[in-house]
């Protein structure tokens, strides 16, 4: 397999892994608003756990970033698909190797995105 098809494969089973916990959240955040909607739900009073609010807060948050990530990966994909995967949207130099295996949706290299 070639070093191209790794990415792809790399990325695309990372945007499945995303897919899936954004399913997740979804799931859960129905469950929250459903359970905010029971009008005898009182748990802004309860001393003994997180309240529904908060746990919604939470699950926002990350959905976002979930979200956002998910974007990134997606970006990185067509970037792939462009020829231009790897190369610096600042400068236009290689990203180094070591960058793009622990995040390989990067856009920069490591002086423009340290800059």
């Amino acid at each position: 397999m070639s070093e191209r098809a790794d990415v792809v494969a790399e990325l695309r089973a990372r945007a499945a892994e995303l897919d899936a916990l954004l399913a997740r959240l979804a799931a859960d955040d129905a469950a929250v608003r459903a359970d905010r909607a029971d009008q005898t739900a009182d748990d802004e009073h309860d001393p003994e756990g997180s309240t529904l609010s908060g746990e919604w807060q939470r699950i926002e948050a990350l959905r976002r970033s979930t979200a956002a990530e998910r974007s990134e990966v997606k970006a990185a994909l067509e970037r792939v698909a462009a020829g231009t995967y790897g190369v610096c949207v600042v400068c236009g130099s290689q990203i180094p190797e070591g960058r793009l295996e622990a995040r390989p949706f990067s856009t920069m290299c490591v002086a423009c995105a340290s800059a």
